[in-house]
């Protein structure tokens, strides 16, 4: 067991911006399972639904939540779960093949399939690209810039020759999606007939039980309103929800939190998701709706934060370890608290701190990463969004999507499971500020 602390790999653990990859043994000594403490067990009920209750049949399910919640961590925990019960699985970040700025149904769909036949190709399975060799052919003569394939050029080959030509500019990517736009049925039908289901055979030949795609980042996509007065994930997951749910395999998208709040929930839950309603990922619960510290959610936070530093200690000797990173215990659970249990959070404000000292961590150095936070959130609050916060304290609810893009993207809100449901609280660096005590007293 290795208890003293490797201060650079340390440091590498609590980027904030880095995803736990679950099929990687180092980084999975950092992983801290929080579904107890959220109130849902998300990816156990995602991998249920492929895995128990329609193997052999394609399932389309959604998943949402907060940015920088945890989500990406999950998905490769549903990865790597799904990989152990036999299944090939295709998980992938969409915003490394795509503009979240700029997104039409046919890059999503291309984007799919060149993931799933590279993935398919590095184990041997390769799809001779029909349709797709004639439809390439066509995409060059309609942009006149010649897609260059050899005869026995893979399909993601061809398909990531189109998305480089296109990538820089904008004018070809629209006249290609202008192209491709009513031939969307048939580049459908022949990801499906061509790709998945060909694939899907072979993979069972070889003893697999199928194949999984898990899109991710697709949450990310910018809520920029379109020429039709429509916002781009509405017009993506819900007036084109049908096409993305018709792929002959199973799929996990990633959705915008904001169309949970939507009023056309119900068709977004009916078009894309089957009638099935998309699984949310709230925060870790580190206070009940009175205030009062949820232990079990501190405790379970305290582990995250003392198995990136001792990743090799183990779980009941890392409290004992406490005092080589923070100057007294209290100081730990001060940032733990102040992260209203969202893990970015937690995780942004340990790396500040190390910006800031070697540890242990001084409460006075963390109270000024907590004080640069806290001013961060207060420069972006008007009086419109003093009196939302206001009704959030009181009544612990956020109604409709107007509030939502409001109060919980710009990170002043929370949200929270318990036994009793669903509810909202204010960020806990915010509750700190003299408009908020006012209130409370």
């Amino acid at each position: 067991m290795r208890t003293t602390l490797d201060l650079q790999r340390f440091y590498q653990a609590c980027n904030p911006s880095k995803t736990l990859d679950m099929g990687n043994a180092s980084d999975s000594q950092y992983y801290i399972d929080f579904s107890d403490v959220r109130g849902c067990k998300i990816v156990e009920e995602l991998e249920r639904t492929i895995v128990r209750i329609s193997p052999n049949e394609p399932t389309c399910q959604l998943f949402t939540g907060h940015i920088g919640c945890g989500k990406s961590t999950e998905l490769q925990r549903l990865k790597t779960e799904l990989e152990y019960e036999g299944f090939h699985v295709v998980y992938f970040e969409s915003s490394q093949d795509l503009d979240m700025a700029d997104i039409d149904i046919s890059d999503i769909l291309l984007s799919i399939a060149r993931q799933v036949s590279a993935s398919l190709e590095e184990i041997g399975i390769k799809q001779k690209p029909g349709f797709f060799a004639n439809l390439f052919q066509e995409i060059g003569d309609f942009l006149q810039t010649p897609i260059e394939l050899s005869a026995e050029a893979e399909l993601s080959l061809g398909i990531a020759k189109i998305s480089a030509k296109t990538k820089d500019s904008p004018q070809l990517r629209t006249q290609l999606r202008q192209y491709l736009e009513p031939r969307t049925n048939s580049v459908l039908q022949a990801i499906n007939e061509e790709l998945l289901e060909r694939s899907i055979q072979q993979l069972k030949q070889r003893g697999k039980k199928g194949l999984v795609v898990i899109v991710d980042n697709l949450d990310r996509v910018d809520m920029r309103t379109l020429a039709s007065g429509r916002s781009q994930p509405e017009y993506l997951f819900i007036d084109r929800g049908e096409q993305l749910r018709r792929l002959k395999c199973h799929v996990v998208y990633t959705i915008p939190l904001a169309l949970i709040f939507s009023n056309e929930y119900e068709r977004l839950k009916n078009r894309l998701g089957g009638g099935i309603a998309p699984k949310v990922l709230p925060m870790v619960l580190v206070r009940q709706r009175d205030g009062i510290d949820y232990e079990a959610g501190m405790s379970l936070l305290r582990q995250l934060v003392l198995a990136r530093a001792f990743p090799e200690a183990s779980w009941n000797a890392r409290p004992g370890l406490i005092p080589e990173l923070f100057d007294h215990p209290e100081t730990l659970n001060r940032l733990c608290r102040v992260s209203g249990g969202h893990i970015r959070n937690l995780l942004g404000l340990l790396y500040s701190c190390l910006q800031r000292q070697d540890p242990p961590f001084s409460r006075e150095s963390l109270e000024a990463v907590i004080k640069d936070y806290r001013d961060d959130l207060l420069l972006a609050i008007d009086d419109n969004v003093w009196g939302l916060l206001y009704e959030v304290v009181n009544q612990q609810t956020v109604k409709g999507e107007s509030d939502y893009q409001i109060l919980l993207r710009s990170m002043f809100v929370f949200e929270y499971r318990d036994k009793v449901g669903r509810w909202f609280g204010i960020s806990p660096a915010l509750a700190e500020t003299e408009q908020v005590l006012a209130w409370q007293r």
